[in-house]
């Protein structure tokens, strides 16, 4: 007898995109709870810059995998791997429905695809030997190098300034005389661990995706984006963990704080990076097959209403079977 895989709906695509308002409308349609799949929500007190959902927005419906480390804690993907699943299990076992949903692209992967990263062995040594060569003067690029050499695929994967993840990738080459990409892509053949129903969320008007960016940003100013920089740097966050310093909202506006860019410089390069991100994530996102997407706006760039969304969304998930309890 073959044991079913668990059911789970994920809801992805680009920041801004609208992820959140269709992640709750459909837990309270379906009877589900929502498991953030954000590596920048799980930081207490990283509010206002990570745009987490207040307690209001949330409807009620409860949400997991937020708040649950301290900012100056590292916290990895294989971690969050772990956590996630074990929420998976609890909430299933409750007859409710898991629903995923956020823009970690490589957090959703390794949720997905059975035994990527359990399967990857890992060496302290190398890793620290590859460390101590990108602290050295232009050691970034001998890396990202190395690694263009070695995996390509990869590479091109991997922006050259995510220092962590090239080391990662080094350190998975070194150890199994295996590219990543190699690894990652037999990963995939060995099927979804889940009965995953995936929508994602696009756009046919890239500028109509732009100016919900901008206007995300200038109402994460209006929240108080600017003194939560401020409270997390004089608490010392950025100095403990690297991450946090270089998470988009915050590096920028710390140099607002350390007198190399003006307010308004700040601001503008926190809209440019985020419109980067987001095709970023649209870039991994549709390389993904197991991905049923869902236009947000008209061909003419209009934004369609929430509840046609909805209902397509509906219409998915009901072709699938997708259920929990009625709430």
């Amino acid at each position: 007898m073959i044991e079913r895989k668990l059911p789970l709906l994920a809801i992805v695509g680009p920041t801004a995109g609208g992820k959140t308002s269709l992640s709750i409308a459909l837990a309270k349609r379906l009877g589900g709870e929502i498991i953030s799949c954000d590596s920048m929500q799980l930081y207490r007190g990283m509010d206002v810059g990570t745009a987490k959902p207040t307690a209001e927005e949330m409807e009620g419906v409860p949400h997991h995998m937020i708040d649950i480390r301290e900012p100056d804690e590292s916290y990895s993907c294989a971690e969050y791997v772990t956590d996630a699943r074990a929420i998976i299990q609890d909430v299933t076992s409750r007859g409710l429905l898991p629903i995923l949903c956020g823009g970690t692209g490589l957090y959703l992967d390794g949720v997905l695809l059975g035994g990527s990263f359990e399967d990857t062995p890992s060496d302290p040594s190398i890793r620290e030997r590859l460390q101590a060569i990108a602290e050295q003067e232009d050691g970034k690029d001998v890396l990202y190098d190395r690694l263009c050499e070695v995996d390509p695929d990869s590479a091109s994967a991997i922006h050259k300034n995510n220092v962590k993840r090239v080391i990662r990738a080094l350190e998975i080459y070194e150890c199994c005389s295996t590219p990543k990409s190699v690894l990652d892509k037999a990963s995939r053949e060995r099927g979804l661990l889940y009965d995953a129903t995936v929508i994602g969320l696009r756009y046919h008007s890239r500028e109509l995706l732009y100016s919900r960016i901008d206007q995300r940003v200038d109402l994460m100013l209006s929240d108080g984006l600017y003194d939560e920089v401020v409270r997390l740097k004089a608490a010392g966050v950025f100095e403990r963990n690297a991450t946090a310093a270089q998470a988009i909202g915050y590096k920028e506006l710390l140099g607002v704080l350390d007198g190399t860019a003006t307010l308004a410089e700040a601001v503008d390069g926190l809209k440019l990076a985020t419109r980067h991100y987001a095709k970023r994530q649209m870039t991994w996102f549709s390389a993904k097959p197991y991905v049923s997407w869902i236009y947000a706006d008209t061909e003419d760039g209009q934004m369609r209403p929430f509840a046609d969304i909805l209902d397509e969304a509906m219409d998915i998930v009901t072709s699938r079977g997708l259920r929990g309890e009625s709430k």
